[in-house]
């Protein structure tokens, strides 16, 4: 029995997702709201110390962080591995997990959270703005912050364009050795960055490797077009879509 607990938009929930549909595996979704911080109740929490999604719950085993939890379903269903059988080949695969973990993970958070925040800010007065900055947050507590109420400052935002950029420069460079980032065939690599490539995508900023990095703009096409990624990707599932129901905290 596989429950995960995830959120629609989340990066992290999109990756995972993925991971199980790219595996056929079925599970019972819990679907957490962020937006009424249902990912910092004392319940949650009692899942996931770190206060975020997703949480795969297999069992009486309890998994949390998304890399490790498609890690865990790869060795517990090694049915349609996302790692190669080749032990050199899985470390490349895991070292460009930790990169892509490390750099544009972070990096996108700046634009997404900009995009999130900012319009529910102009809607509290000071009093309203100060109590949801109390907020208390087992990790990430200065990243929000640092964001303050106008957002995240144009050096910010150039230093995360400029990482994702790079992040666009590696894959590109890999895409002209294998078609995949994991090598011959789809895995954990292409998993991880599919979702930041599908937010900034979202975020319209398509023409970062629209122009200039075409054998990323083939990845992307090819991976938007296999099964899973309408499973993980159903509607109201991106950052833009949700915003046109109600803000989010994420």
């Amino acid at each position: 029995m596989l429950k995960l607990f995830h959120a629609n938009h989340s990066t992290c929930s999109q990756k995972v997702r993925l991971c199980l549909a790219e595996k056929g595996l079925a599970f019972a979704s819990q679907l957490v709201n962020l937006a009424t911080n249902e990912h910092l109740m004392p319940e949650y929490l009692k899942l996931n110390p770190n206060g975020v999604v997703p949480t795969l719950v297999h069992d009486d085993a309890v998994i949390t962080d998304s890399g490790v939890i498609c890690e865990y379903l790869d060795e517990v269903f090694p049915d349609t591995p996302m790692l190669p059988s080749d032990p050199a080949q899985r470390a490349v695969v895991r070292a460009w997990g930790r990169y892509l973990d490390e750099v544009p993970t972070a990096a996108i958070r700046v634009p997404s959270f900009n995009m999130a925040f900012l319009p529910r800010f102009d809607a509290l007065d000071d009093a309203a703005f100060q109590e949801q900055q109390a907020d208390v947050r087992p990790i990430r507590k200065q990243f929000y912050e640092r964001m303050g109420r106008k957002g995240f400052n144009d050096a910010e935002v150039d230093a995360a364009m400029d990482q994702f950029t790079s992040t666009l420069v590696r894959m590109e460079k890999r895409l002209a050795q294998v078609p995949w980032l994991s090598g011959q065939a789809l895995g954990l690599a292409d998993i991880i960055v599919l979702p930041l490539v599908d937010r900034m995508d979202d975020l319209s900023f398509a023409s970062m490797w629209e122009n200039g990095f075409p054998l990323v703009t083939d990845w992307f096409t090819r991976a938007k077009q296999r099964p899973s990624f309408e499973t993980a990707f159903y509607p109201k599932a991106r950052l833009s879509e949700f915003l046109t129901i109600s803000p989010l905290r994420v």
